[in-house]
């Protein structure tokens, strides 16, 4: 049994920051990819950005200069460090893990957390 939990969405005033969180526990042999997702109503899920086991990244064209992954894998958590927030952010933010937890390769979806940028 794998669980992702995210942490640290909420209210933010256009320009601020905020700090995502999400921790895989249970039976974890090994992660590959972990990446953040949003959606956005009236919008189509879109890649915010994701890194690998290796600690190589990739960002939305959106995100790039202003949001930050990173990842502990002693943990098995990631993080999104979100600065310069815009309105246009505000979104659920959605973690996906690639992991092996002994039977094969899955992706695993957390259950997301709010993100609303607004005055």
């Amino acid at each position: 049994q794998v669980q992702l939990v995210e942490s640290g969405g909420g209210l933010v005033q256009p320009g601020g920051s905020l700090r995502l969180s999400c921790a895989a526990s249970g039976t974890i042999f090994s992660i590959n990819i972990m990446g953040w997702y949003r959606h956005a109503p009236g919008k189509e899920r879109e890649l915010v950005a994701r890194i690998t086991s290796g600690g190589n990244t990739n960002y939305g064209d959106s995100v790039k200069g202003r949001f930050t992954i990173s990842r502990d894998n002693a943990k098995n958590t990631m993080y999104l460090q979100m600065n310069v927030l815009k309105p246009e952010d505000t979104a659920v933010y959605y973690c996906k893990v690639d992991l092996y937890s002994g039977n094969r390769w899955t992706n695993y979806w957390g259950l997301g957390t709010q993100v609303t940028v607004s005055s």
